[in-house]
């Protein structure tokens, strides 16, 4: 369930790498769950190599969001450099005010607006971070 909801938020950001290493995540606990009622040891062997490369990816995304080396935040890594999305927490986050104003000159449906986020109760890293490190411990 923690992954479905993982899922749901990371497609409400279009960020295309988390939604892959969500959907793989959900395919390997559902094969893992029927190893360990079929009593399938290969199945279960897969979940438990599958489960060490899920604490590393999450562990990833708490030091790409927390910036902890080369990583930035504001990279498009997460989105494959296909889009300029980032997390939908950035915006819709608790206590967040999501105010738009329009670029000056430009109108029609392909305008863009700039974005500004005030009074955020807690930063969208730390929230994502959050989920990582749930999901760590729910693997642990």
């Amino acid at each position: 369930l923690a992954a479905l909801e993982r899922q749901v938020f990371d497609f409400l950001g279009y960020q295309w790498a988390p939604i892959l290493a969500n959907f793989l995540h959900i395919i390997i606990v559902i094969l893992g769950l029927f190893g360990t009622i079929q009593y399938r040891p290969r199945y279960i062997v897969v979940y438990a190599i599958w489960t060490a490369v899920w604490v590393t990816w999450n562990i990833f995304i708490i030091c790409f969001y927390l910036e902890v080396g080369g990583l930035s935040k504001d990279s498009e890594l997460l989105t494959f450099n296909i889009s300029r999305h980032q997390s939908w927490w950035s915006e819709n986050g608790p206590g967040c005010v999501r105010k738009e104003a329009s670029m000056s000159g430009i109108k029609g449906l392909d305008s863009h607006s700039y974005i500004s986020v005030i009074g955020c109760a807690l930063e969208y890293r730390y929230i994502e971070v959050m989920h990582s490190s749930f999901q760590i411990l729910i693997a642990v």
